[in-house]
């Protein structure tokens, strides 16, 4: 069988697959994912694809940065929208390569509806999201019988100037635990307004930049400490932030800089 051939069997022409591309170490793909990116003619992904995810693209296909971070967007998306319809009504073979898993806070269902608007097929290949990734280096369990029930995932992204909407008494839930995605800059707010719903200033946190790949770092601290370390830790990098009694046995590797200027670690 050809190369075309077994191509097609993985991705047909004009066919979209949203890609998980996990947190960044290429051993956590999925191998279907792998499978897919070997497949396609034309990759279109995310800032916060890992850079070892993406040398695994083959040479001769096409690769096109969308990337999307907090403040610095190079594409908006209805832009990406509308290079994903014009890709697939060429009948090209394409991977749309996200961050973590395309189903949590990765803008999916606007792609999806804007291709199938137009007829083009669209499917989708879950990855590791980022606080399952965070879970596995700090040793944890995001829940734990007895001390967290449930687990809530949460966007502290919001637009520029306004504040989070959020239903903070539910969040604030000493049963749970909370996983803030894009959490750095909302750490304040995040901090306030739980202890004002309820949730003791004692309570652990654990803020990690770039899970899994070489250069993670993570930080324990409390939950009314959190405004005062989370700028300086995360500096600009992706951050992630759990909250809650479950991590608090989280095994934290913090760089004495960062113990220096923040002595109130836990």
């Amino acid at each position: 069988m050809q190369q075309n051939d077994l191509s097609d069997d993985l991705i047909a022409p004009g066919e979209v697959w949203l890609v998980g591309a996990g947190p960044g170490d290429p051993d956590l793909l999925t191998r279907k994912a792998e499978k897919l990116i070997a497949a396609a003619q034309i990759v279109f992904y995310d800032a916060l694809v890992g850079p070892a995810v993406l040398d695994l693209i083959p040479m001769g296909v096409e690769r096109v940065s969308v990337g999307k971070r907090s403040g610095r967007h190079s594409k908006d998306q209805r832009t990406i929208d509308e290079m994903l319809v014009s890709a697939a009504l060429a009948g090209k073979r394409i991977v749309r390569l996200k961050g973590g898993d395309p189903a949590i806070f990765a803008r999916a269902t606007e792609e999806i509806a804007a291709l199938r608007a137009v007829g083009a097929s669209v499917r989708i290949c879950p990855g590791i999201t980022a606080a399952s990734a965070v879970a596995a280096s700090a040793g944890i369990s995001l829940s734990l019988r007895g001390v967290a029930r449930r687990v809530q995932f949460i966007t502290a992204h919001s637009r520029r100037g306004q504040a989070l909407d959020l239903d903070w008494n539910a969040l604030a839930d000493p049963a749970c635990t909370l996983a803030v995605y894009m959490g750095r800059d909302a750490a304040p707010e995040l901090s306030q307004a739980l202890i004002k719903a309820g949730l003791p200033g004692a309570t652990p946190v654990l803020i990690t930049c770039d899970a899994s790949l070489p250069d993670e770092r993570r930080l324990r601290t409390r939950l009314d400490l959190l405004p005062l370390v989370a700028s300086a830790f995360a500096e600009d990098r992706p951050a992630l932030i759990l909250i809650g009694e479950a991590v608090a046995h989280a095994d934290a590797t913090v760089p004495a800089a960062a113990l220096e200027a923040h002595p109130a670690v836990l």
